[in-house]
Protein backbone atom coordinates (compact mmCIF):
# COMPACT_ATOMS: atom_id res chain seq x y z
CA UNK A 1 0.00 0.00 0.00
CA UNK A 2 1.38 3.07 -1.07
CA UNK A 3 0.60 6.40 -3.07
CA UNK A 4 2.24 7.10 -6.75
CA UNK A 5 2.16 10.47 -8.72
CA UNK A 6 3.36 9.91 -11.76
CA UNK A 7 4.05 12.85 -14.19
CA UNK A 8 0.86 14.56 -13.36
CA UNK A 9 -0.41 17.91 -14.37
CA UNK A 10 -3.55 19.88 -12.88
CA UNK A 11 -5.55 22.63 -13.58
CA UNK A 12 -7.78 25.23 -12.13
CA UNK A 13 -10.26 26.92 -13.99
CA UNK A 14 -9.34 25.47 -17.11
CA UNK A 15 -5.69 26.83 -16.33
CA UNK A 16 -2.87 24.27 -16.29
CA UNK A 17 -0.99 25.50 -12.89
CA UNK A 18 1.25 23.00 -11.99
CA UNK A 19 2.81 20.59 -14.62
CA UNK A 20 5.20 17.51 -14.54
CA UNK A 21 5.13 16.48 -10.57
CA UNK A 22 6.37 13.03 -9.68
CA UNK A 23 6.38 11.25 -5.95
CA UNK A 24 6.44 7.85 -4.09
CA UNK A 25 5.27 7.50 -0.52
CA UNK A 26 5.72 4.19 1.12
CA UNK A 27 3.92 3.22 4.59
CA UNK A 28 5.42 5.32 7.31
CA UNK A 29 5.94 8.16 4.82
CA UNK A 30 4.90 11.84 4.78
CA UNK A 31 5.07 14.68 2.29
CA UNK A 32 5.01 18.52 2.96
CA UNK A 33 4.08 21.02 -0.04
CA UNK A 34 5.55 24.35 -0.13
CA UNK A 35 4.93 27.27 -2.53
CA UNK A 36 3.26 30.92 -2.58
CA UNK A 37 -0.37 31.18 -2.25
CA UNK A 38 -1.92 30.57 -5.44
CA UNK A 39 0.49 28.02 -7.44
CA UNK A 40 -1.74 24.93 -6.69
CA UNK A 41 -1.16 23.38 -4.11
CA UNK A 42 -4.77 23.06 -3.28
CA UNK A 43 -5.49 22.13 -6.81
CA UNK A 44 -2.74 19.06 -6.58
CA UNK A 45 -4.28 17.99 -3.48
CA UNK A 46 -7.78 17.63 -4.42
CA UNK A 47 -7.09 15.98 -7.76
CA UNK A 48 -4.53 13.60 -5.72
CA UNK A 49 -7.83 12.81 -3.99
CA UNK A 50 -9.85 12.28 -6.78
CA UNK A 51 -12.08 15.09 -6.46
CA UNK A 52 -11.40 16.26 -9.54
CA UNK A 53 -9.47 14.68 -13.17
CA UNK A 54 -6.06 15.22 -13.78
CA UNK A 55 -5.05 17.60 -16.74
CA UNK A 56 -2.56 14.60 -17.29
CA UNK A 57 -0.42 11.90 -15.64
CA UNK A 58 -1.41 9.68 -12.60
CA UNK A 59 -2.56 8.93 -8.99
CA UNK A 60 -2.40 5.56 -7.89
CA UNK A 61 -3.75 4.65 -4.33
CA UNK A 62 -5.19 1.70 -3.41
CA UNK A 63 -9.08 2.10 -3.60
CA UNK A 64 -10.85 3.83 -0.52
CA UNK A 65 -7.79 4.19 0.99
CA UNK A 66 -7.45 8.46 0.52
CA UNK A 67 -9.30 11.16 2.82
CA UNK A 68 -9.11 15.07 2.09
CA UNK A 69 -9.52 17.59 4.66
CA UNK A 70 -9.63 21.26 2.92
CA UNK A 71 -10.44 24.53 4.61
CA UNK A 72 -14.14 23.84 5.52
CA UNK A 73 -14.14 21.95 9.45
CA UNK A 74 -17.09 19.35 7.67
CA UNK A 75 -19.45 19.25 10.82
CA UNK A 76 -22.74 20.19 11.82
CA UNK A 77 -23.04 22.92 14.08
CA UNK A 78 -26.22 21.76 15.90
CA UNK A 79 -25.08 18.18 16.79
CA UNK A 80 -22.85 17.47 19.37
CA UNK A 81 -19.05 17.15 19.29
CA UNK A 82 -19.76 13.69 20.35
CA UNK A 83 -22.04 13.50 17.66
CA UNK A 84 -20.60 14.95 15.16
CA UNK A 85 -17.35 12.24 15.68
CA UNK A 86 -19.95 9.34 15.94
CA UNK A 87 -21.44 10.62 12.33
CA UNK A 88 -18.36 10.35 10.62
CA UNK A 89 -17.65 7.34 11.95
CA UNK A 90 -20.38 5.77 11.14
CA UNK A 91 -20.22 6.67 6.97
CA UNK A 92 -16.64 5.32 7.43
CA UNK A 93 -18.24 1.88 8.95
CA UNK A 94 -16.45 2.42 12.34
CA UNK A 95 -18.05 3.35 15.89
CA UNK A 96 -14.71 3.95 18.00
CA UNK A 97 -14.48 7.96 18.43
CA UNK A 98 -12.45 7.61 21.88
CA UNK A 99 -9.05 7.73 20.41
CA UNK A 100 -10.07 10.77 18.20
CA UNK A 101 -11.55 12.57 21.15
CA UNK A 102 -8.70 12.03 23.17
CA UNK A 103 -5.89 12.99 20.48
CA UNK A 104 -7.36 16.40 20.01
CA UNK A 105 -8.73 16.84 23.84
CA UNK A 106 -12.36 17.57 22.78
CA UNK A 107 -13.35 15.24 25.67
CA UNK A 108 -14.45 17.64 28.00
CA UNK A 109 -16.48 19.29 24.91
CA UNK A 110 -18.20 16.26 24.09
CA UNK A 111 -21.37 16.89 24.78
CA UNK A 112 -21.03 21.09 23.57
CA UNK A 113 -23.09 21.76 20.48
CA UNK A 114 -20.24 22.71 17.60
CA UNK A 115 -21.67 25.51 16.63
CA UNK A 116 -21.32 26.82 20.28
CA UNK A 117 -17.11 26.09 19.69
CA UNK A 118 -14.54 28.59 19.48
CA UNK A 119 -12.72 28.61 15.26
CA UNK A 120 -9.87 27.07 16.93
CA UNK A 121 -12.29 24.48 18.35
CA UNK A 122 -14.25 23.88 15.57
CA UNK A 123 -10.63 23.14 13.22
CA UNK A 124 -9.66 20.34 16.35
CA UNK A 125 -12.99 18.50 15.26
CA UNK A 126 -12.78 18.98 11.57
CA UNK A 127 -9.69 17.17 11.97
CA UNK A 128 -10.46 14.38 14.55
CA UNK A 129 -12.58 13.56 11.81
CA UNK A 130 -9.78 11.97 10.30
CA UNK A 131 -8.80 9.73 12.75
CA UNK A 132 -12.33 7.90 12.83
CA UNK A 133 -12.08 6.88 8.56
CA UNK A 134 -9.78 4.24 9.07
CA UNK A 135 -8.23 5.45 5.89
CA UNK A 136 -4.76 5.20 5.33
CA UNK A 137 -3.64 7.98 3.22
CA UNK A 138 -4.48 11.73 4.55
CA UNK A 139 -4.72 14.12 1.87
CA UNK A 140 -4.52 17.48 4.16
CA UNK A 141 -4.53 21.09 2.91
CA UNK A 142 -3.25 23.67 5.78
CA UNK A 143 -4.70 21.66 8.46
CA UNK A 144 -3.56 24.04 11.29
CA UNK A 145 -5.36 27.19 10.32
CA UNK A 146 -6.53 28.55 13.45
CA UNK A 147 -5.12 26.31 15.64
CA UNK A 148 -3.45 27.83 18.29
CA UNK A 149 0.54 26.61 19.45
CA UNK A 150 -0.57 23.74 21.33
CA UNK A 151 -3.41 22.40 18.90
CA UNK A 152 -0.81 22.42 16.12
CA UNK A 153 1.55 19.58 18.52
CA UNK A 154 -1.51 17.99 18.51
CA UNK A 155 -2.03 17.68 15.18
CA UNK A 156 1.40 16.66 14.77
CA UNK A 157 1.31 13.88 17.35
CA UNK A 158 -1.78 12.62 15.22
CA UNK A 159 0.10 12.66 12.32
CA UNK A 160 3.00 10.70 13.91
CA UNK A 161 0.85 7.93 15.26
CA UNK A 162 -0.65 8.01 12.07
CA UNK A 163 2.68 7.41 9.98
CA UNK A 164 3.84 4.70 13.10
CA UNK A 165 0.97 3.00 12.24
CA UNK A 166 1.90 2.51 8.73
CA UNK A 167 -0.30 5.70 7.32
CA UNK A 168 0.51 8.37 4.69
CA UNK A 169 0.25 11.90 4.70
CA UNK A 170 0.23 14.55 2.03
CA UNK A 171 -0.24 18.05 3.75
CA UNK A 172 0.48 21.59 2.28
CA UNK A 173 0.95 23.68 5.17
CA UNK A 174 3.10 27.33 5.59
CA UNK A 175 4.51 26.62 8.74
CA UNK A 176 6.78 24.02 10.37
CA UNK A 177 5.04 21.22 11.96
CA UNK A 178 7.92 19.73 13.85
CA UNK A 179 7.56 16.80 11.40
CA UNK A 180 11.88 16.14 10.86
CA UNK A 181 10.71 12.70 9.21
CA UNK A 182 8.53 13.84 6.60
CA UNK A 183 10.05 14.51 3.64
CA UNK A 184 9.71 18.46 0.97
CA UNK A 185 8.77 19.41 -1.92
CA UNK A 186 8.22 22.86 -3.28
CA UNK A 187 6.07 22.61 -5.92
CA UNK A 188 7.41 26.24 -7.37
CA UNK A 189 9.62 24.36 -10.02
CA UNK A 190 6.66 22.62 -11.48
CA UNK A 191 4.63 25.92 -12.20
CA UNK A 192 2.67 25.25 -16.06
CA UNK A 193 4.14 27.30 -18.59
CA UNK A 194 1.90 29.85 -19.85
CA UNK A 195 0.20 28.43 -22.82
CA UNK A 196 -1.57 30.77 -25.59
CA UNK A 197 -4.60 28.05 -26.34
CA UNK A 198 -4.60 25.57 -23.52
CA UNK A 199 -6.59 22.22 -24.89
CA UNK A 200 -8.09 20.77 -21.16
CA UNK A 201 -11.77 21.82 -20.81
CA UNK A 202 -12.11 22.74 -17.33
CA UNK A 203 -16.19 23.20 -17.30
CA UNK A 204 -16.23 20.37 -15.18
CA UNK A 205 -14.08 21.86 -12.31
Amino acid sequence: MGLSVSDLSVARGGIRVLEGLSFALAPGQALVLRGPNGIGKTTLLRTIAGLQPPVSGEVDAPADSLVYAGHADGIKATLTVRENLGFWAQAFGNSDISQAMEAFQLTPLGERPAGALSAGQKRRLGLARLLVTGREIWVLDEPTVSLDVEAVAMFAAAVRAHLAGGGLAVIATHIDLGLTEAEVLDVTPFKAKPLEHDDFDGAFL
